[in-house]
């Protein structure tokens, strides 16, 4: 009866000892989980009465983060823009600087002036086309496609050739006509003159040009578009209502004329009202292209205001989510200790109930 009694209360001890082990482990696990990871728990369940904290201002983090990711996305894209910029700038004011001496310059001084014009066509289509991790930076929504198809075979588009065939015909047909056939040409979406891809041909107000979202609903633009203005208004008395096709029509003309005509008394004309169309068109340029560098200083301040946050709301989301790491490992220390001690005690244990068991020597 008492060896009964006995081997019942030792099985009792060591069911005891199991479960305390068992619970000893399972905090070793989540010690050793923490130390891994850093983290209370990977779920908010596990966080405890820190989850409301949790709930409350870890989207607010993320949210933050998102955003300062998204104005990093974004640098690169508006450094290619603003570069193209800067020589597309630089193709136009050239091009004004040289029109007041094509009026009495001698004839094969145009036939310069108009191939390097050719050239500039075909730069500032290939400049339009500049990208950024394989997006194409002026193609607004349509990043994938370049907005001007083909810029080293522009002078065969119907762009280039119908303002070729109205600068032909200035003796015949005057300047007033020819200025406004190269106007016509320069303006339109047709298929088939258009230098610009179908996307970019629409028709204004139709592409958006890139864009940054900064996590509170609102959206900041940060780039521009091929074929129209984003902000600045083109006006005067020659123009298409965009500084790029008003630049690429001057140089198409200029790029059109010939030493044959140098003795016409339209050219004199012609060349006024390509000169005010050029300088409408660096106006106009320069206003976009100053907007664009204004957006971009305030992203920039943007962007430390949302770090300066995330980094105030981080420090108060920290005790709630994570641990204590020198706490953490001294109790992971300990307790692995005493998890090494409670085997050693159920294997004793186990032999003492193994002894009560075996027959007497």
């Amino acid at each position: 009866m008492s060896g009964s009694i006995g081997a019942a209360g030792g099985n009792a001890a060591l069911t005891v000892l199991i479960a305390d082990s068992a619970a000893t482990k399972r905090r070793f696990d989540t010690l050793t989980a923490q130390a891994g990871s850093g983290l209370i728990s990977n779920t908010f369940s596990g966080l405890g009465a820190s989850a409301p904290v949790a709930l409350r201002l870890r989207p607010r983090v993320e949210s933050l983060k998102a955003a300062r990711g998204n104005i990093d996305a974004a640098a690169g894209p508006a450094r290619v823009t603003q570069a193209a910029m800067t020589q597309i700038q630089s193709i136009a004011s050239n091009l004004l600087a040289r029109l007041p001496a094509m009026n009495g310059i001698n004839p094969a001084g145009i036939d310069a002036i108009a191939a390097s014009a050719r050239a500039d066509l075909s730069r500032v289509g290939e400049l339009l086309n500049s990208q950024f991790g394989g997006a194409y930076v002026f193609a607004g929504q349509d990043s994938g496609n370049p907005p001007v198809p083909n810029p080293d075979r522009i002078l065969s588009t119907g762009f280039f050739t119908q303002i070729e065939t109205a600068v032909a015909g200035l003796a015949a047909n005057g300047a007033a006509a020819t200025t406004a056939a190269t106007l016509a040409a320069a303006a339109s979406n047709a298929p088939g003159t258009s230098p610009f891809s179908d996307f970019m041909s629409r028709g204004p107000g139709t592409a958006t040009p890139p864009s940054v979202s900064l996590g509170d609903g609102g959206t900041r633009p940060v780039g521009l578009l091929a074929s129209e203005n984003t902000n600045a208004i083109s006006s005067g008395s020659s123009t298409t209502g965009s500084y790029m096709r008003d630049l690429m029509r001057a140089l198409a003309t200029v790029g059109s004329l010939t030493s044959a005509q140098a003795g016409d008394p339209n050219f004199a004309t012609l060349i006024s009202d390509t000169q005010v169309s050029v300088g409408g068109a660096i106006s106009a340029m320069a206003t976009d292209v100053g907007i664009l560098g204004e957006r971009q200083a305030a992203l920039t301040a943007t962007q430390t205001t949302l770090e300066d946050t995330e980094l105030a709301l981080t420090a108060q989301l920290s005790p709630a989510e994570n641990v204590d790491m020198a706490s953490t490992l001294s109790e992971l220390t300990q307790t692995q200790t005493r998890l090494q001690a409670s085997y050693q005690l159920i294997s004793s244990a186990n032999a003492m109930s193994l002894v009560k068991f075996l027959p007497g020597g």
